[in-house]
């Protein structure tokens, strides 16, 4: 594996991991709302990723990151929304006095952004020694 190779598996790893904090953020900022625009409850979404081989060549390498993207698409969970009785909230049942909330557990959340931040760190220092070992590399040549 060459040392350009290592530098794209690391700068795809920062993208999907950018949409990961991204994706988690958006679900702790909507873990109580109870209305959208599509009616319901926040659905928590995912990020879906795609592998793709490792390109040898520059020129493919940057032709294949211009047309395909490391994430997919972002999917809402399937998990059911959870039911609470607040017949106080103005989007409770008027007979039953339950409240659809949004399927987010924002402990999950934080445990996934924690992950995220880690994964995202450790690209970020494989970019940084990538890098140094080729300033290393140049200066065998002086």
């Amino acid at each position: 594996m060459n040392l350009l190779s290592i530098l794209q598996v690391s700068a795809s790893g920062l993208t999907a991991e950018r949409t990961r904090l991204q994706t988690v953020s958006s679900n702790i900022a909507n873990a109580n709302t109870t209305r959208t625009e599509e009616g319901g409850p926040y659905l928590r979404k995912m990020p879906v990723y795609k592998a793709a081989p490792a390109q040898e060549s520059f020129g493919d390498l940057m032709a294949d990151k211009l047309r395909k993207p490391v994430v997919v698409d972002v999917v809402e969970d399937q998990r059911p929304p959870e039911q609470v009785y607040d017949p106080g909230h103005p989007d409770a049942d008027p007979e039953t006095g339950l409240v659809l909330m949004p399927n987010v557990n924002v402990v999950e959340e934080m445990v996934d952004m924690m992950s995220a931040s880690r994964a995202y760190e450790s690209n970020v220092t494989a970019i940084s020694a990538t890098k140094n070992m080729l300033l290393k590399a140049l200066e065998i040549g002086r």
